[in-house]
């Protein structure tokens, strides 16, 4: 057995998926939990890739989790990595904190503690907004950390790299956040 439809009911229903289609919002959020059950969850504006690689944190080099996408003229994106305690995560993000200085150096770039739910105290969050450097463009980066109940450290690194469309999106992403 056949269906057919009408010419004209054919028509229609060609157009309507023509017109959904090109509604799709360019801010498109989600949770997306990043790293285990009971870390924390990110808003992401699209549907993250994932990648993982190692980052020369301190006197080792470390493996690195990192999930994020562009939208809207900007990539969100989260980062992962893992001590073993307080003092291996406050070496690691004081590293990391150096780098983000030196692929910045020659722009604007300004410093100031932050303050995120339920993140461990030390070390402490932090945030960097720069722009220009050798980069040519504009991030906002917030590191912190959250104690994990064997004594680990999980140590967070979220960013926006560029200028989102939206103005709100920027906020959007740092609120969305969530630690357990």
């Amino acid at each position: 057995m056949t269906f057919v439809l009408p010419r004209g009911r054919a028509v229609l229903l060609a157009g309507a998926a023509l017109l959904f289609g090109a509604c799709s919002p360019t801010f498109n959020w989600r949770e997306v939990p990043i790293g285990g059950e009971g870390e924390l969850v990110a808003l992401l504006p699209c549907k993250p890739d994932r990648a993982r690689r190692d980052l020369p944190l301190g006197d080792r080099s470390v493996p690195v989790t990192m999930i994020g996408c562009e939208a809207g003229g900007a990539t969100f994106a989260v980062a992962l990595a893992s001590a073993d305690d307080a003092a291996q995560a406050d070496g690691w993000l004081g590293a990391w904190k150096r780098q983000a200085h030196t692929q910045w150096a020659g722009g604007r770039i300004e410093e100031r503690s932050a303050v995120v739910n339920h993140a461990a105290v030390a070390p402490a969050p932090w945030l960097l907004e720069a722009a220009g450097g050798r980069q040519h463009q504009q991030v906002r980066q917030l590191w912190f950390a959250h104690r994990q109940r064997n004594g680990a450290v999980s140590l967070y690194q979220a960013t926006v790299l560029g200028t989102p469309s939206a103005a709100e999106a920027t906020q959007t992403f740092f609120e969305g956040l969530r630690l357990p």
